[in-house]
């Protein structure tokens, strides 16, 4: 029977290979958040683990030039977030993650390190209401303290330009996130009013996570604002942010946006209808700028997957697998012999002359023991039983009855000494001795009575 020609029959590898373009096109690079678990670390350098939550979980794969930066080096159960691309693992036929960026996940020290140094800060009257000066009207020119590639200054200046077109801005340009921020921040607040005679400074960025937005909760941050020569307005992230640095503030708005629209007049009716061109543009510019930044992932993807990079990680990967069942068997093969080693030695043990002998040196000592426990009972019962004939010999003795006052008399004649028992044993003038229990007496009958 033959096949219909329409049919295409693929071979394992080629649906592989299939699965891995599929999955590796459709996804783009995203971040995961997970529990880490079965993280293995061979000798080449790469890691394999398993990302989890409470429902799913998912292999993963962070070669050693991509893990090289991570510090310090997850452990199993640690909570992380990586930045990873989707791909197919055709030797296992696994979906897997590629990851190439990982960072802790989590935000609880954060959040209390926030919360004592906010409670510190409103104890030192830091927050103070009375503190808070107002911002003027009509002011002129406005400071802004933010990103100058952000989002956030992009966000002020459209808002600015809605509500008030004439009035200035002057930009001081600082890093919003990372460790050299909160420094930069702290020398705009003290060096912008110097610098140019503003009425009110903006201090703004976009949203992000706590992280992002660590450096607003600096307490030389919130210093600073307190200390600067103008009014602050802080619009830090979202309506849902809040940071030290808003509490620091004279004014704090949810948002940069908002921020801007706070220290503006309301501007004229055609600046809306500019701003809403404006905004049209931005869309359609965004949109341009995603379609192209999509095809140029897309390109990238299929450039990685290309690259001789990815067949060397592939194989290198294949290879610790290898290197992990080899190790694995040769385990097992070690511990069955050292089992059978033992047994047999065991055996040998039981079989040996020397500890046969020993055993029954052990029976024979045990044998002379019970010998030597009964004949010790069999001579005690013998000496008590000496012991009782002997008191019932001395009790019998003619000797205990002379010991109890009696005395007995015998003749003296050459049979011996007869016992006089009566009176008529004795003759008349008859000599006799009178045996006493101490000593004898010698006594002469002088007459019939």
């Amino acid at each position: 029977m033959t096949e219909p020609p329409h049919r295409t029959v693929h071979t394992v590898s080629e649906l592989a290979e299939i699965l891995r373009a599929l999955v590796e096109d459709s996804l783009p690079r995203l971040w995961v958040e997970g529990e880490i678990s079965n993280l293995s670390k061979p000798a080449s350098g790469h890691w394999y683990f398993t990302l989890k939550d409470a429902r799913a979980q998912i292999r993963c794969a962070m070669f050693r030039n991509a893990n090289y930066l991570v510090r310090p080096p997850p452990q199993n159960g640690d909570h992380v977030r990586v930045r990873a691309q989707a791909s197919f693992y055709t030797a296992r036929g696994d979906l897997q993650l590629i990851c190439e960026y990982m960072e802790p996940a989590g935000e609880g020290a954060l959040l209390r390190a926030f919360e004592e140094l906010k409670k510190r800060l409103s104890a030192e009257g830091l927050f103070d209401p009375d503190l808070k000066r107002p911002v003027p009207s009509m002011p002129r020119r406005i400071g802004v303290i933010t990103s100058a590639t952000g989002a956030a200054i992009q966000d002020v200046r459209a808002a600015l330009a809605r509500r008030f077109p004439l009035l200035e801005v002057v930009l001081w340009p600082v890093p919003v996130q990372g460790a050299a921020a909160a420094p930069a921040i702290v020398k705009a607040l003290r060096e912008l009013p110097k610098r140019a005679p503003v009425d009110a400074v903006l201090l703004v960025r976009g949203g992000g996570s706590l992280e992002d937005l660590w450096a607003f909760n600096e307490e030389a941050v919130a210093r600073a604002v307190r200390a600067c020569t103008v009014p602050v307005v802080t619009g830090i992230g979202h309506e849902i942010d809040t940071t030290i640095a808003d509490f620091a503030a004279d004014l704090r708005a949810p948002t940069p946006t908002a921020a801007a629209e706070l220290v503006t007049p309301d501007g004229r009716a055609f600046v809306a209808r500019l701003q809403r061109l404006g905004d049209a543009a931005t869309r359609a510019m965004t949109l341009g700028l995603s379609m192209s930044g999509e095809r140029l992932a897309r390109a990238r993807g299929a450039l990685q997957r290309l690259h001789p990079r990815r067949a060397l990680e592939e194989r290198a990967q294949r290879l610790d697998d290898h290197e992990q069942r080899l190790r694995a068997a040769l385990l097992r093969r070690l511990r069955d012999g050292l089992q059978a080693q033992t047994a047999l030695s065991q055996r040998l043990q039981a079989r040996d002359p020397a500890q046969r002998l020993k055993l029954a040196r052990v029976g024979l000592a045990q044998l002379g023991g019970r010998l030597n426990t009964a004949l010790g009972a069999a001579l005690r019962l013998r000496r008590a039983h000496w012991d009782r004939q002997q008191a019932l010999l001395r009790s019998l003795s003619p000797q205990a009855v002379l010991d109890r006052g009696y005395a007995v008399a015998r003749l003296r004649d050459a049979d011996g000494g007869q016992v006089i028992r009566a009176p008529d044993d004795a003759p008349a003038e008859a000599s006799f001795v009178l045996l006493l229990a101490r000593g004898r007496l010698d006594v002469r009958r002088t007459g019939p009575d």
